[in-house]
């Protein structure tokens, strides 16, 4: 047998050894992601518990948990509309153990509204898939002397101090929608900021303020028992929920649809594998019969889909809500 040179020779010896070591580590990690999830994940909710949102994220994680085989902690940190939950889920290991459930006023309104953010929706994350979108609606005090969204422009150009309107807080897709709103029409109208949509209900239902744009599941009750008048929801389609209410484009605004979406995220860097088996077990869930009735009772309406599109929706409103922001002026710091 011909025996290689000595240098070859070292070098044959090394490469031998250097696979000897690699393989088991290799091994190790094939298996590792093989056996993914082997530990309870987390969800961060970047809001305090009994919203809707938060209601949706735990309904959720414990789906999810169901199909995955390992319990969704939801895990509640609220602060700074949402940015401090999502820069907590930004720090994590991009492991596929932890998850924050994205909501477009944090993901693609706060980048525009905040002059500094902690995060950046784009490189420092990666879309698992959407949940769905919760219908907006305009509704007004009964006593308000108009029948549809026509007269409600029409009355707020004749007035000199024109309508206002009240929302959940500045920099919310109500606000956002009510000032694209304006854009769109040149309605005459003012935003009244509240701290929540409990106090601006209030106060559209004892005639303080005139309008409130809010969601269809916070107004839904009170349109249905007369106390509201329902003027137009922001969605493509009439939602199930007021079949008879028509949406802003049947009410005469060409593509006017702003919908409030939520939707599952995961630290950037974590494994395409397990992005692709989180997809494919929410989108499972979303399609259960029972989950999405309930997600309807909350007023959201189920959007299964694939992380790309969840990726590409982002996007585009990253770009159109920057461009509402811009032009309205619009801060909150």
């Amino acid at each position: 047998m011909k025996l290689l040179p000595l240098s070859n020779r070292r070098r044959h010896m090394i490469a031998v050894a250097a696979a000897l070591c690699a393989g088991p580590l290799l091994h190790t990690t094939v298996h590792a992601q093989d056996q993914w999830p082997s530990k309870p994940i987390r969800l961060i909710v970047p809001f305090t518990p009994g919203g809707v949102t938060d209601t949706s994220g735990r309904l959720i994680a414990e789906n999810l948990g169901k199909r995955l085989g390992q319990q969704v902690v939801v895990d509640n940190k609220p602060g700074a509309s949402g940015n401090i939950g999502t820069a907590l889920a930004k720090a994590a290991p991009a492991a596929g153990y932890t998850l924050v459930l994205g909501f477009d006023g944090t993901m693609v309104i706060n980048p525009h509204v905040f002059s500094k953010l902690p995060f950046d929706t784009v490189k420092d994350f990666t879309p698992v898939g959407k949940i769905g979108d919760a219908t907006l609606i305009l509704v007004a005090n009964p006593d308000v002397p108009v029948k549809g969204l026509a007269d409600v422009i029409a009355l707020s150009k004749s007035r000199p101090g024109g309508l206002s309107f009240g929302t959940s807080g500045t920099g919310g897709t109500p606000h956002i929608a009510g000032e694209l709103l304006k854009l769109r029409t040149g309605a005459n109208l003012t935003h009244v900021p509240y701290k929540g949509g409990g106090q601006a209900m209030t106060d559209v239902l004892g005639g303080t303020i005139p309008l409130v744009y809010t969601a269809v599941a916070g107004a839904h009750g009170h349109v249905k028992s007369g106390k509201l008048k329902a003027l137009a929801v922001s969605s493509a389609q009439r939602t199930s929920a007021l079949p008879d209410v028509p949406t802003f484009v049947e009410s005469g605004v060409p593509d006017f649809v702003v919908n409030s979406w939520v939707g599952l995220l995961a630290p950037a860097g974590t494994p395409s594998a397990v992005v692709t088996r989180l997809n494919t077990e929410l989108n499972a869930v979303l399609n259960d019969a029972t989950v999405r009735e309930k997600l309807r009772v909350m007023g959201i309406e189920p959007a299964p889909g694939t992380p790309e599109q969840y990726r590409d929706e982002i996007r585009r409103d990253l770009d159109r809500y920057g461009a509402v922001v811009k032009s309205a002026g619009i801060s909150v710091d």
